[in-house]
């Protein structure tokens, strides 16, 4: 079972089962059923949100950039970048809702050039200050011909813990897991101005299987 689940989800799923176990075993039989039903959902929404579907790529190609987690489109707009990248952007983000698959992935391949930690506030995802105000994670992808790409991993009012395996000077490959955000979060995505958008508002999208956009 466990190798279906990510591994940031081991502790919960083997704890919650034991403890499903356990108040199986000494809850009264007039409780048992109870215990059952609302036990079994509870565990049921601990592994379907620690779930990790394998996805291997079909198409490689560094010129695509690959949705970096499931969830909803919810900003497409350029924005000033001042963190690292300090110019204009197309920004693109996707918001993760406590159903979806937690996993990030690298959207294309190439050298970390830049990682850093924030602490910050737990607004709700798609407030717009939670982009910069949020407890976020940011990380920059260099290509070798010096695209860059920023991924900011923004925890929403659920979230409380943003992990990323991300350090300078990795060599990442297309589709290959960065990190996890535990119960809901948001993806930001910061573009080249010249890059082609290739989805739109509220559209549904898959990590490693939607394309985001195209940079020359």
């Amino acid at each position: 079972m466990l190798k279906y689940i990510h591994k940031e989800g081991y502790l919960w799923v083997i704890g919650s089962l034991v403890v499903y176990i356990f108040l199986l075993a000494v809850s009264m039989s007039f409780l048992f059923w109870t215990v059952l039903v609302l036990g079994g959902i509870l565990f049921g929404l601990i592994l379907n949100f620690f779930r990790n579907p394998k996805r291997p790529i079909s198409i490689h190609d560094d010129h695509m950039v690959y949705a970096p987690a499931d969830g909803m489109i919810v900003v497409i707009e350029e924005a000033e970048e001042k963190e690292f990248l300090n110019a204009r952007s197309k920004m693109v983000s996707i918001f993760m809702n406590p159903l979806n698959v937690h996993v990030n992935r690298y959207p294309f391949s190439g050298k970390v050039i830049y990682t850093k930690y924030h602490k910050g506030l737990y607004l709700v995802a798609w407030h717009p200050k939670s982009s910069t105000d949020n407890e976020r994670n940011t990380v920059v992808i260099e290509r070798a011909d010096g695209a860059r790409v920023l991924l900011r991993q923004i925890a929403g009012a659920l979230a409380r813990r943003i992990c990323c395996y991300a350090q300078v000077g990795d060599r990442c490959e297309q589709g290959q897991d960065f990190g996890f955000i535990k119960f809901g979060s948001r993806v930001d995505l910061y573009l080249p101005l010249n890059a082609e958008i290739l989805v739109q508002m509220n559209q549904p999208v898959k990590g490693n299987v939607d394309v985001i956009a195209k940079i020359p």
